[in-house]
């Protein structure tokens, strides 16, 4: 099932049936969960003038490979912003909830450009496609991934973090314009920044997240987007982390801070 005809579900059907092929583990792949919770979120506010600004995504329990209900409220909607909440449902139980704020455009005389500067990575054609046939949960083979800077998961190394390039696998998926909620998905594909410092297979998950959009999205599905994550701190169970995102021309298109907890 492409991503636009489980778009389309979500439009239509108050039970949203779940694709095949995007298990993270056990469990479905969180990326997708969470573009599932924005298309709604999108859906509700129906309207094009007002952006995404900014989402607060909970993973409050595992959602597993059956149907799922969202339900969306509107929490306020004043003259520019626009506050929602969506929730996912699974065995009678809320499994994921997200806050997300939408806004027009204002005139303003404040204007400051301090972002971050997107690192200068070879292009994809000189790097490696992570191959499909290694042990890589199965939703990654949805999207190609290359790293260009530090190590794979499981590597048994002494610093956290990477960063390289990423798409939608081509064979996979219908070239079309990205819409906000396939951002989401993409952008999740890459695993925490702690992944390369573990010495053996060991859960992690996302347990919040929080994504600002900078520049306006306007990219197709097959365009490839250049990632970095950067590890603040991890002890106790649990990391924190902050990742960005910026497309092929080096615009800064969104900026992630994510808690993981850490079973290793």
């Amino acid at each position: 099932m492409p991503l636009s005809q489980l778009y389309a579900q979500i439009q239509q059907e108050e039970w949203v049936e779940l694709p095949k092929g995007w298990l993270q583990g056990r469990t479905v792949f969180g990326g997708l969960v969470a573009a599932m919770l924005m298309q709604k979120a999108v859906l509700t506010i129906n309207n094009p003038l007002k952006k995404v600004l900014s989402c607060s995504i909970t993973f409050v329990g595992p959602v597993q490979e059956a149907k799922v209900r969202l339900t969306a409220e509107i929490l306020r909607q004043g003259k520019s912003v626009t506050t929602i909440e969506v929730r996912l449902w699974q065995d009678e139980a809320v499994q994921s909830i997200l806050i997300a704020s939408f806004g027009t455009e204002r005139d303003t005389h404040i204007k400051v450009s301090n972002e971050k500067l997107a690192p200068d990575y070879p292009a994809v054609e000189q790097l490696h496609i992570v191959p499909k046939h290694l042990p890589f949960p199965e939703c990654f083979k949805q999207f190609e991934l290359t790293w260009a800077e530090g190590h794979y998961p499981i590597s048994g190394t002494k610093q956290p973090d990477f960063g390289g390039w990423s798409r939608f696998d081509p064979n996979l998926h219908k070239d079309r314009p990205m819409q906000v909620s396939d951002l989401l998905a993409l952008m999740d594909v890459w695993p925490p920044g702690v992944l390369p410092l573990f010495k053996i297979p060991a859960p992690s998950s996302s347990l919040t997240w929080h994504i600002s959009f900078v520049h306006s999205l306007q990219q197709n599905m097959h365009d490839w987007f250049k990632y970095k994550v950067f590890t603040d701190y991890a002890d106790h169970g649990y990391s924190t982390e902050n990742a960005y995102l910026w497309d092929k021309n080096n615009r800064l298109i969104a900026i992630s801070r994510q808690t993981v907890t850490v079973f290793s």
